[in-house]
């Protein structure tokens, strides 16, 4: 400041010059004038300044680097709960989300057909492929398994007694149980929703017919009457009613009948293979085996039918779905590596992921809740 008082001293007036010297009095005036419109300029220039300086600091607040907006909106969506399309700059962070956050599975367990000891097993395994156990260790053929709801037993067919029958254990292996007793095949156990009946395919009478047993082996039925083989029953979530593939019509297509056998509807159409359903936990959807599309697959459809989507869409054959409890997953069996392993998947097809790893078979994936 001190370069701006020693402006300001010549603004000071001299003293007014004698009355009669009207030119002086003018050139007074003009100079006082003149001093002044200098202290308002230089005053002026000064704000200005001040000001500038003020303004550049607000836009250093306000509009921070493009590395701090993506960890101030990074934050924003880890706090609150407002949608990422509502917060400018958070599109980067959305995929990065979904990439880390791909379920393996999500809950339960997992029971399957291995042939890793040398012979036809039953293995479990955790819902994303860890601790596997053999359940069955028999030196005969133990296939077609199939989990309780409730998880805590498991339906098998076996030949361990001289012919293919219906097994019942405990989940643990032990408490083995046989339901049926029949010279022919009986086999593709499927637990009703109570826990407390099986349906199954039988050969009993000369073609493959569906059939339906209590757990403990007793009120043997048989629910469809075909010339034609009736084959793989799967139970409603409901238990109303029991999906199943015929050939009555000519070629294997998917059925739904009631659960007393009666009222049986087609749902598929196609010349080729259709196999093997699944009902979704939901009861909205059939997951099913075909070969429409040159190779096997696995589609899904409404359970009247409509909009069938192929879910796999591999050059390999991709068979055997079963659907993880929360109804979110879907188990398969592939040998999209060389070899038949177990893998899960999205309902819609995406992120298959590979969960058993061995050079033997390992196939017929049934997924429950862990008891």
């Amino acid at each position: 400041m001190d370069d701006l008082d020693g402006a300001l001293e010549p603004v000071l007036p001299p003293p007014p010059p004698p009355p009669s010297d009207r030119l002086g009095r003018i050139l007074v005036a003009l100079s006082a004038l003149i001093a002044v419109l200098l202290v308002v300029l230089i005053i002026v220039l000064l704000n200005r300044e001040d000001g500038t300086g003020v303004a550049t600091g607000t836009a250093t607040t306000e509009a921070p680097s493009t590395s701090e907006q993506s960890a101030t909106s990074t934050s924003l969506e880890a706090t609150t709960t407002a949608p990422a399309a509502t917060s400018a700059p958070t599109t980067a962070a959305i995929p990065t989300t979904a990439a880390t956050t791909v379920p393996v599975a999500d809950a339960g367990t997992i029971a399957f057909w291995s042939v890793r000891d040398g012979n036809d097993e039953i293995y479990l395994m955790d819902a994303d492929g860890s601790n596997p156990i053999n359940l069955t260790n028999n030196p005969t053929f133990d296939g077609g398994p199939a989990l309780s709801p409730d998880g805590s037993r498991l339906a098998l067919e076996s030949d361990r007694d001289g012919n293919g029958d219906i097994y019942v254990m405990d989940i643990d292996g032990s408490s083995v149980i046989r339901l049926t007793n029949h010279p022919a095949l009986d086999g593709s156990p499927s637990w009703s929703p109570g826990g407390n009946r099986i349906a199954f395919n039988s050969s009993r009478d000369g073609n493959a017919e569906i059939y339906v047993i209590d757990a403990d082996g007793s009120n043997l039925t048989r629910l469809t009457n075909n010339a034609d083989n009736d084959a793989e029953p799967a139970w409603s979530p409901d238990g109303a009613r029991i999906a199943f593939w015929s050939r009555r019509d000519g070629n294997a297509e998917i059925y739904v009948m009631d659960a007393d056998g009666s009222n049986p509807v087609r749902l598929t159409n196609n010349p080729t293979v259709d196999t093997d359903p699944a009902w979704s936990p939901d009861g909205t959807r059939i997951a099913f085996n075909t070969d429409r599309d040159g190779n096997p697959e696995i589609y899904v459809m409404g359970v009247d039918g409509s909009n069938p989507t192929n879910l796999t869409n591999n050059a390999a054959r991709d068979r055997g779905s079963a659907w993880s409890p929360d109804g979110t997953r879907i188990a398969f069996s592939t040998d999209r590596d060389g070899n038949r392993e177990v893998y899960v998947m999205g309902v819609d097809g995406s992120d298959p992921v590979r969960l058993t790893n061995n050079p033997a078979y390992d196939g017929s994936p049934a997924w429950s809740m862990t008891p």
